[in-house]
């Protein structure tokens, strides 16, 4: 009797063996089944290669996400002109604003574990952050309505577009900018982009965290997402797959770019990241992995200035995130631009999808070859005449 009764034990532990395998090897066929069409791939070839034409790009990396996987990864043109380098899905490029998602998420996820109030005054995580006449909330901020300033303009001899100076602490180092400026706006009344604002945010995340900014997003951002190349712009390092950065001239030469040390601004601009690992993030997001469904769906609400407020020409803008539609489906994006890059990241929820476009020169529209990539992924396949 027990030697039967042994015989059925094992008998079952192989059955269910045999059946934890199959429904594994099932599930693991399911994942694979996600493919690019080949013709929405040369679709997706042929605009980035009409891109580069016209806007002599030198370098362009792309990635898509469909139904959660990515699909598609290539590298166009040359990562170093000079030296004959090929871009590739792992060259890393200056995220630029880019940047400003990722630091969404650290926050979102401090948020999510009741670490971080996004309402409280942002001084309650920054005390070095000068009381102001209104109070400003760090979800505030995270939308640009906190009235913080961005540069005081947009050109190159802005000593604060072109930083040239390094920052051993670049949280610290980067509030010396603006943190004793009067505010531009009453919080919550107007739409006022600001890259410094992101530095507060840091700030904040290093007091609500009690770790540098840099470690904090590190460990629970890109460690989780498998994001293994991602890491802030430092020009004093040697960062191996680290594009060349380039810029046109009026005349339409390709030069290289002007000097920029990031160290100020990582939060809002200093990330350098791939195609492939932006993919990771993507697919990181869309699955849950970094923040939960409800929370997400805070970060992606739009939020609406006061009725006082009377800019209403920016679109919508959750928390670090923009918001938008193409082809009738929502759509979650940032651009961003600076000494030589121009990038964009989009996200499609509702289908499961995403974008990714990195280019090494600046002032080229990343967002115009980005959309119609999405248009592409979301648009049905044209059939045969």
């Amino acid at each position: 009797m027990r030697k039967l009764q042994a015989k059925r034990v094992r008998v079952f532990v192989r059955t269910l063996a045999v059946c934890l395998l199959t429904m594994w090897l099932v599930s693991a066929g399911v994942a694979q089944q996600a493919t690019l069409p080949a013709d929405v791939r040369v679709r997706m070839e042929d605009a980035v290669a009409k891109f580069m034409a016209a806007t002599k790009a030198p370098g362009v990396a792309t990635s898509v996400v469909l139904s959660g996987q990515e699909v598609w990864s290539e590298g166009f043109g040359m990562a170093d002109l000079e030296n004959n380098v090929p871009v590739t899905p792992q060259t890393l490029f200056r995220l630029a604003s880019v940047s400003k998602p990722i630091t969404a998420v650290a926050a979102m996820e401090l948020w999510e574990r009741h670490q971080l109030d996004l309402d409280a005054p942002v001084q309650k995580y920054c005390p070095a952050f000068p009381q102001k006449e209104f109070p400003i909330s760090t979800r505030q901020v995270l939308g640009h309505l906190g009235g913080i300033r961005h540069y005081h303009s947009d050109s190159d001899d802005d000593i604060e577009v072109s930083n040239t100076k390094h920052f051993e602490d670049p949280i610290a180092g980067g509030l010396q900018f603006f943190a004793n400026d009067p505010l531009v706006a009453k919080p919550g009344t107007k739409f006022r982009y600001s890259t410094h604002g992101f530095t507060l945010v840091g700030c904040a995340i290093e007091g609500a965290s009690s770790r540098k900014y840099v470690d904090f997003v590190r460990d629970n951002v890109f460690v989780p997402a498998g994001m293994t190349h991602t890491r802030w712009d430092d020009h004093f390092s040697i960062i191996p797959y680290r594009t060349q950065f380039y810029s046109k001239s009026k005349s339409g030469e390709v030069r290289n770019a002007g000097f920029l040390d990031a160290s100020y601004k990582i939060p809002g601009g200093g990330w350098l990241s791939s195609a492939d690992d932006m993919a990771k993030f993507e697919i990181a997001v869309l699955s849950d992995h970094l923040i939960q469904r409800s929370t997400r769906d805070v970060m992606w609400t739009a939020q609406t200035p006061a009725p006082e407020g009377s800019e209403k020409d920016h679109r919508g803008y959750g928390i670090g995130w923009g918001t938008g539609m193409v082809n009738g489906v929502a759509v979650y994006e940032h651009s961003g631009g600076q000494q030589g890059t121009s990038t964009l990241i989009m996200l499609a929820p509702e289908r499961n999808s995403g974008v990714v476009v990195l280019i090494n020169m600046d002032n080229v529209d990343a967002p115009e070859l980005g959309t119609n990539l999405m248009r592409t992924l979301l648009s049905p396949v044209p059939s045969d005449p």
